[in-house]
């Protein structure tokens, strides 16, 4: 028998009515009902309620001491009990407690450890500070919904792991120390003591690494791989590091990676969630379509409004704005939304107050369609009878409809015209809150232009396969021409959420120069840049593709969490700073010299 326990708190039920039990855990709630007093254990299992008495009249009933002792404890000391299992009276069963039938008689109890004053409460849903919490998350992670998400986690983790293993993909590591590349987000550096001047970079991805299993004969690689970018803090991104299921497979194309990606998740969110789920196979939507229609390439397809492009039926019209816009080069994206014949003048006037804040906009049109098909609002009289009518076939517009309109340059217009649409869908409650709406994005472009630098770069993954291959990049002349190149390069997105980019890789050495030549690259550089890479490709590749959906992404929405901190254990808080553990921290001069490393704290950080 365990020194410990017999049982867990929370798997005991009426089947152990009369059975002498040990059970051990922190003392979570307290009661005192004249002489007869009530302790909640809770261990990692769940809950289950303590009895017992300092009146001898009473079973099992402990000595004045025991009990002045045991009811003195504050919350969270951790205690070991022996005692019976008995059913609790029927006015005091708790129907909401896997264990509300029974309680358990305290015999004899020993303490394990007394808990000071508590900095946070475990046992109420009371809110703290973040900072608090994470300075004390030890504390934080013992409050139920904490301590069920990072449950949840090690849950998904394994079904995810099982479900790769059963597809036929070995789980294979890659290096944490590695080289700093010069794509992608900032690294974390590590320097090198036995190589001074010289540093080490954690991966921001373990992108090469698993092309390199790939051309080195493996045939389907995955890793629950730990990932590193020095980026800020958003809502859906912690700093500093995060877990991806990375896969890689040969001989594919990208319909096989989707034939194997879109299962695992559709059975990942069914196995842990009651909501509709997006059956295979997921929509595809080409990310020219998707920030047309949606102002994002990570669009929430659970909201229904699609934006559309109205640029010639205000083109000539006699709005001067947006006909002066036109001139120069700007768009008109409008925005419909059905059925919103109640709403009042204050909710116009507060999504003009929303273009005017979050859009840095000096205002929001919009018309809205009265129950007789006519126009009404501010620039409805400027649409001639024909020209009103366009705009109601192409918007799909009927009695009791409104649309707003967004005027900017092409990429604005849209950026704008997709903030306006998520912004109606959460005030109208357009969004099915049940619901994991699934899509691919699709045909990337593989280049994108730099307005900082002034230079062609690349839109999404230097080491995806352009369509069209070399004949494409080398036939492309103009920027133009360049700017229309598309990859094969795709993104997964869930409700909004991007959960991972893909794509097939580049698995030719003329390609990749090439590529590389058309951003500025000389080849050279290129060899300089990625040796290993260059190096394995002069040695016969197969053709590959991967994709890594984030795994805390898909936690958060599991969890239902808007914040991606409450799913992760341990995280790093906005400022990139562990406030349990310290860090960062100074290091001693000693060790800094080992490396050979001078602070110069007087240096201001470039902007």
């Amino acid at each position: 028998m365990s020194k410990y326990r017999t049982h867990k708190c929370g798997e005991l039920n009426s089947n152990d009515i009369g059975k002498f039990v040990k059970v051990s855990g922190w003392i979570h709630r307290k009661r005192d009902h004249g002489g007869v007093y009530f302790i909640d254990l809770r261990d990692h299992f769940g809950i289950v309620q303590l009895v017992t008495s300092d009146q001898d009249d009473k079973i099992y009933s402990l000595s004045k001491e025991d009990f002045d002792k045991l009811t003195s404890l504050s919350y969270e000391s951790v205690i070991t009990i022996e005692g019976q299992v008995v059913k609790r009276s029927e006015d005091t069963i708790n129907s909401e407690m896997d264990t509300g039938e029974i309680e358990i008689v305290i015999k004899n109890y020993n303490i394990e450890s007394e808990a000071d004053t508590l900095p946070i409460n475990v046992n109420s849903t009371q809110p703290f500070p973040e900072d608090l919490r994470l300075k004390y998350r030890f504390l934080d992670l013992r409050k139920e919904k904490m301590h069920d998400n990072i449950k949840l986690r090690s849950k998904v983790i394994k079904f995810l792991r099982n479900q790769m293993w059963d597809h036929g993909f070995d789980e294979l590591q890659t290096p944490i120390l590695t080289a700093s590349s010069p794509e992608g987000a900032r690294d974390f550096l590590v320097p090198s003591r036995l190589n001074p001047g010289n540093f080490y970079a954690l991966p921001q991805a373990p992108q090469q690494f698993k092309q390199l299993y790939m051309i080195s004969g493996f045939d389907k690689y995955f890793q629950i791989a730990p990932c590193f970018r020095d980026e800020d803090a958003r809502a859906d991104r912690a700093p500093g590091e995060f877990y991806q299921l990375d896969i890689e497979m040969s001989f594919v194309t990208q319909d096989d990676i989707f034939a194997v990606i879109e299962p695992v998740l559709y059975n990942t969110f069914k196995n842990f969630s009651n909501y509709k789920i997006s059956k295979a196979p997921f929509q595809r939507i080409s990310y020219d379509e998707s920030i047309l229609k949606y102002g994002s390439d990570k669009p929430d397809l659970r909201n229904p409004i699609i934006i559309n492009d109205v640029t010639d039926i205000f083109r000539g019209s006699g709005f001067g704005i947006f006909n002066d816009a036109i001139e120069k080069g700007c768009v008109i994206r409008a925005i419909p939304v059905h059925k919103t014949g109640d709403l009042s003048r204050g909710f116009y006037d507060k999504m003009i107050a929303f273009a005017q804040s979050e859009l840095k906009a000096k205002g929001l049109a919009y018309i809205i369609i009265d129950e007789n098909g006519n126009g009404k609002g501010p620039i409805a009289k400027f649409l001639n009878n024909e020209k009103f009518q366009q705009l109601k076939d192409i918007c799909n517009l009927e009695p009791n409809d409104s649309v707003f309109f967004t005027c900017d340059i092409e990429k604005i217009a849209a950026l704008n015209a997709g903030k306006v649409r998520n912004k109606l869908g959460i005030d109208l409650k357009l969004i099915n809150e049940n619901e994991f709406h699934f899509c691919w994005i699709v045909d990337y472009p593989f280049y994108e232009w730099n307005d900082d630098e002034k230079k062609l770069d690349f839109f999404h993954n230097p080491f995806s396969m352009p369509q069209g291959g070399i004949e494409i990049l080398s036939n492309a002349k103009t920027l133009d021409e360049k700017l229309a190149i598309k990859a094969y390069q795709y993104d997964i997105i869930c409700n909004g959420i991007e959960l991972s980019s893909g794509a097939i890789r580049n698995h030719s050495l003329v390609i990749m120069y090439k590529a590389f030549e058309n951003i500025g690259y000389t080849k050279e550089q290129v060899d300089n840049s990625f040796p290993a890479m260059v190096k394995a490709l002069t040695y016969g590749a197969p053709p590959h593709g991967g994709i890594a959906p984030g795994i805390d992404r898909m936690i958060m929405l599991l969890a239902n969490e808007p914040n991606i901190r409450e799913i992760i254990a341990f995280p790093l808080n906005q400022n990139a700073q562990d406030l349990l553990m310290g860090a960062p921290s100074q290091i001693d001069k000693k060790s800094l010299l080992e490396l050979c490393l001078l602070v110069n704290n007087k240096l201001k950080q470039p902007k």
